[in-house]
């Protein structure tokens, strides 16, 4: 066989060990458009992917790497890197590379659970048990920390929008359980309230406007419709806007609780602001569906602001008598 070939022979099976490496470690490398991409389990081997050259895509989820094939220096890299915990990546003695602090650590944190329960954990805590169950073989209390730290509240994180999580390299997987755990809150709050006379269930009737509301990033109208005894008959989200202003028209509303037969209305929206506190145009609005309600037998019980700093009731401020 002459040199020349030879060689070739041998890059070609250097790099079929180096797509190896990367495959054992959950790292897809493909190529497109002049560039090397790097997919699959990232998030576990993001600063060595950083510090071998590559570029992180948001857009796309990827890390990409300009130039000649990343494969070999990302093998060379990964054999020279202690296995993230739990990982083995096919090429060391697991056993033999001396275990990160945080071996074992998800393990303790399901087992103090299990024995005294979740509601003595501060939210990074809670926040970081979640991740477990969406990110593997990494410690998830720096990013659960630095999380709160960007956003503030659990809240406030199920509801980011997806642009603001690709900054922590949060993928469609963790993404779809922060959509589904606001869900479940936003349920489990409605139904203490459903089927229910609210009047007499006030506190929970606030909890759910606040689950459902408080951390949308535009004004959003939502009509509860009451039947004679006060018990929720619907829950509907009447008009949607932008972050200051909701386009409502009393005609509508009062059209629809026509059509369910409903006694009477407990009007719901929220500000993204934050801040509670009624505009002039929340009570000019107010005003016009109270008047064209109650020429109908329709009575409007209160007017209800939702902020993420709290509530704001037009009963309580003397605004609807």
């Amino acid at each position: 066989m002459g040199r020349a070939k030879k060689a070739v022979v041998e890059d070609a099976a250097a790099n079929d060990e180096a797509l190896l490496a990367l495959l054992a470690a959950g790292l897809r490398l493909q190529s497109a458009d002049n560039l090397w991409r790097v997919s699959g389990n990232t998030l576990s081997y993001r600063t060595l992917l950083r510090d071998a050259g590559g570029t992180w895509n948001r857009l796309d989820q990827c890390w990409e790497f300009a130039g000649e094939d990343p494969a070999p220096r990302l093998k060379a890299a990964l054999d020279a890197a202690p296995a993230p915990a739990g990982h083995n990546s096919g090429f060391a003695d697991a056993q033999a590379e001396p275990k990160p602090h945080y071996h074992g650590h998800r393990a303790r944190v399901r087992e103090r659970v299990l024995k005294a329960g979740v509601e003595s954990l501060p939210d990074y805590e809670l926040l970081e048990l979640i991740l477990f169950y969406a990110i593997e073989r990494i410690d998830t209390k720096p990013l659960a920390k630095r999380l709160i730290e960007r956003f503030g509240t659990l809240g406030d994180i199920f509801a980011a929008e997806p642009a603001q999580l690709r900054e922590f390299e949060i993928d469609q997987r963790t993404l779809v359980l922060f959509r589904a755990m606001r869900e479940s809150g936003r349920r489990l709050a409605e139904r203490k309230v459903k089927d229910m006379p609210v009047m007499t269930n006030w506190q929970q009737l606030l909890d759910y406007c606040h689950a459902a509301l408080a951390h949308e990033k535009t004004e959003q109208f939502r009509i509860l419709f009451l039947d004679r005894k006060n018990v929720l008959i619907a829950d509907e989200v009447q008009q949607r806007g932008t972050i200051d202003h909701t386009p409502v028209y009393p005609r509508e509303v009062v059209k629809r609780a026509l059509a369910l037969n409903a006694a009477a209305l407990i009007l719901v929206h929220n500000h993204p602001s934050g801040d509670p506190k009624p505009s002039r145009e929340d009570v000019e609005m107010t005003k016009e569906i109270r008047k064209a309600a109650e020429a109908l037998g329709i009575a409007i019980h209160d007017h209800l602001v939702i902020g993420r700093k709290g509530h704001a009731s037009f009963r309580s401020l003397g605004l609807i008598s």
